[in-house]
């Protein structure tokens, strides 16, 4: 029989320990799998770390795209997705075939949480607590200073920010930022005028999922020249597994560069 793991939706999972046929069907979850030392049978087309993976392994579609046929045809023994970044049906129709173990990231401990289990679950529980570790190290070592009233733009055309309910939101105090949107839930649509009627003093511009470039900065300073913008590397404040490791080193050079 094999082991239950309970998921962090709360279900419980029939998992065979190790998984040998592992497919993840988010991005930043296979980077932490290669990262902790497991293997993966497949990936989705926006899985770009490692670039080994990225370059070698079978692609199952995108995040919110699957091909369930290629997902089939893999013989997985381990599906790991995620509530907001998988679409719940896709997700669900794989649950009646496979083992699903899904992740759910609000906050740096959601994360955390996630990480040691999928250590345990891979057979790779060591080098994920180790992870966990220094992670943590990481954020602890962020100075402590007076928040600066902040937006994070997702999306153009329309324009959508971050709003509370996000593991953004939850980057964003970490280094010493305070969404004004932060009263609003998830992915909110907005327009110029909310934001100006707000004493916002940084615009962050996402690489992702909106590919923001040099023009659009000088298009929004236009348009709110009493903020700073900057344009920020997404997986730096969306991705949740290894690449934190990154991110508080990054904080520091994106308060660096307002202050």
């Amino acid at each position: 029989m094999n082991p239950i793991y309970i998921d962090q939706l709360g279900r419980r999972v029939a998992i065979p320990f190790p998984p040998r046929r592992i497919i993840s069907l988010v991005p930043s979850q296979t980077e932490l799998l290669y990262h902790i030392g497991a293997d993966v049978a497949g990936i989705t087309k926006f899985c770009v770390h490692p670039d080994e993976w990225f370059r070698t392994k079978p692609r199952i579609g995108g995040t919110k795209q699957l091909h369930i046929d290629k997902i089939r045809a893999l013989q997985p023994d381990l599906i790991i997705a995620n509530k907001e970044e998988n679409e719940p049906e896709q997700v669900k129709a794989l649950m009646e075939e496979f083992p699903v173990w899904v992740s759910d990231i609000h906050n740096l401990r959601d994360a955390m949480e996630m990480i040691r289990w999928l250590g345990v679950i891979t057979g790779h529980s060591p080098e994920a607590v180790d992870l966990v570790i220094q992670i943590m190290a990481g954020f602890r070592g962020l100075p402590a200073l007076a928040p600066i009233k902040a937006a994070y733009f997702i999306w153009k055309d329309p324009w959508m920010v971050a709003g509370g309910d996000t593991f953004i939101n939850e980057m964003m105090k970490a280094c010493g930022l305070e969404n004004i949107f932060g009263d609003k839930p998830r992915y909110p649509v907005i327009t110029p005028d909310q934001l100006q009627g707000t004493d916002c003093r940084l615009i962050l511009l996402s690489s992702e999922p909106y590919p923001f470039k040099d023009k659009h900065i000088a298009a929004l300073q236009v348009i709110f020249p009493q903020a700073k913008v900057l344009l920020v590397d997404g997986e730096m404040y969306s991705w949740y597994g290894s690449r934190l490791l990154e991110a508080p080193a990054y904080f520091r050079e994106i308060m660096a560069a307002f202050r």
